[in-house]
C-alpha cells in the first residue's frame, strides 16, 4: 500500500446479500483480517467490526479513510429503485 495507508496490508472490497445488504472493506495486517468496515444499506448504518483484541489508532484511522475513499458514502434506498 502506499505512504497514505501504510498500516494496511491488503484489502478487499466486499458485498453481503445473504445475512445483510451493503458493502465494505476487509482490512488485513500479518496475513490475517483485523477489520471490516461495512456500509448496511438496510439498517442505514455503517458499522466496523473488530477481529482482533488490539487494533492500533493509526491502522483504525488509515482504514476508515479507505472505506470513505472506496466506498460511496451515499446508502442504496432500494423504495426508490
Amino acid at each position: 500500500m502506499d505512504n497514505e495507508f501504510s498500516e494496511i496490508d491488503k484489502f478487499v472490497v466486499a458485498s453481503d446479500v445473504l445475512f445483510r445488504d451493503g458493502i465494505g472493506v476487509e482490512i488485513y495486517k500479518n496475513g490475517g483480517v483485523v477489520l471490516e468496515l461495512f456500509r448496511d444499506d438496510t439498517k442505514k448504518t455503517r458499522e466496523i467490526k473488530i477481529f482482533k483484541n488490539e487494533v492500533s489508532l493509526e491502522l483504525m484511522e488509515q482504514s476508515i479513510q479507505l472505506f470513505k475513499k472506496e466506498i460511496p458514502w451515499e446508502f442504496i434506498d432500494y423504495d426508490d429503485l
